[in-house]
């Protein structure tokens, strides 16, 4: 296949991430299948029409029905809100194109599994969107994981803290409505979290949770545009917050490791706070999302004098992707992360496989997102369905 011809749903925050994947493929990607990027999708003609002409895609449609049925389309990318996700994914799938949806999967296990079912069913290829993996740093902490260097691992604590709503003021957005996100933090950053814990560390056999609203009404939002938005000048236009602004929560991991995740919203100073530490008997990794060309490795090997974490720049030619990016030591950022997300889907395709991640990893994920939710109104242990 010389091209893929794809069709995008969304054109804000993550529409723009997509879009900027797709054009710099064929810059540094040669090789790879390369990307049209042939109608984005939007229900605001004016919106739409300014996003069509700046991120460079070829046609525009206000109806994502019309799109999934185009024939000049093979791929679907979903990348609006959570609650549009499994509608268009199955119409997508029915319609015979491959799909790329970003996380959560869906609304709730059900939908995920239903949206599983249909591209099995249509034989279609399908990703999630965790993009993180996708960083060298932490192939880098997989590769010292699979090959035995840290040893058994212990423990796994992963944080995803930011602190853009800690203003009572700031609007009502579409993520603090449960109907349109599913959750707040735990959907919208803890999944990221556990999606890690699980490429890194193996599967979650249980969890126990607890969760917090702390802002309980907020302003109505005139406007919003990615994680920035305007509020009603009107104080009587209050609008009730139906999602968490803060959840933790403790797991067991299948092979015995212990978990522990921690997800807000809440964290003055955070602003993307994606961090992990990983413990195992012959070492440590930890890892910051906001120092991504990092990694901190310790090995108990090393000798007593010289003992302690060291900082690995991980773009020298030795990790993944640094030697089609820049010389040694110029760093790379937030937007290559989905462009190495889209290499590793393009190249699925090409090739007839099933991507890593795919909608078995964002069911499993829907799986822990509800079990930690249903520990939160137990108040206790609860089992995690593994199943695919």
């Amino acid at each position: 296949m010389a091209e893929v011809r794809v069709g995008m749903v969304g054109y804000k925050f993550m529409g723009k991430a997509h879009s900027h994947a797709y054009h710099d493929i064929p810059l540094f990607f040669p090789k790879v299948v390369r990307p049209i990027k042939q109608v984005i999708c939007g229900r605001d003609p004016d919106g739409l029409q300014g996003a069509r002409t700046q991120f460079g895609w070829n046609h525009a449609e206000t109806d994502w029905r019309r799109l999934v049925e185009r024939d000049d389309v093979d791929l679907i990318d979903v990348n609006a809100p959570s609650n549009a996700h499994k509608d268009i994914v199955i119409a997508a799938a029915q319609n015979g194109k491959h799909v790329f949806c970003e996380k959560p999967l869906a609304l709730t296990l059900a939908d995920s599994r239903e949206m599983l079912g249909a591209v099995r069913e249509a034989g279609v290829k399908h990703m999630v969107g965790f993009n993180y993996r996708f960083a060298p740093a932490v192939k880098l902490a997989k590769s010292l994981i699979d090959s035995g260097r840290l040893g058994k691992i212990y423990h796994f604590r992963g944080l995803f803290l930011q602190d853009w709503i800690i203003d009572p003021s700031f609007p009502h957005v579409w993520r603090l409505d449960k109907e349109v996100a599913g959750s707040g933090s735990l959907g919208d950053l803890g999944a990221h979290s556990i999606d890690l814990a699980r490429f890194l560390v193996g599967e979650i056999s249980e969890v126990v949770a607890m969760s917090e609203t702390f802002v309980k009404r907020r302003p109505k939002p005139t406007s919003m545009t990615g994680l920035t938005a305007t509020a009603s000048s009107d104080t009587s236009e209050m609008v009730d917050v139906t999602v968490d602004d803060a959840t933790l929560f403790m797991a067991r991991f299948e092979n015995g490791a212990l978990g522990s995740f921690e997800a807000t919203r809440f964290a003055p100073g955070h602003r993307c706070t994606n961090s992990f530490e990983i413990n195992g008997n012959l070492g440590s990794v930890r890892f910051d999302f906001e120092r991504m060309n990092e990694l901190e490795v310790y090995f108990t090997s090393d000798e007593s004098d010289v003992q302690g974490f060291r900082r690995v720049i991980a773009t020298d030619p030795a990790h993944a992707y640094s030697d089609i990016w820049w010389p040694p030591g110029h760093t790379i950022g937030y937007e290559q992360t989905f462009i190495h997300e889209v290499v590793e889907l393009l190249q699925a395709i090409d090739e007839d496989r099933l991507p890593l991640p795919n909608f078995e990893d964002g069911v499993i994920c829907q799986s822990i997102l509800q079990s930690v939710e249903q520990s939160i109104e137990t108040r206790a242990w609860v089992k995690v369905d593994n199943r695919v």
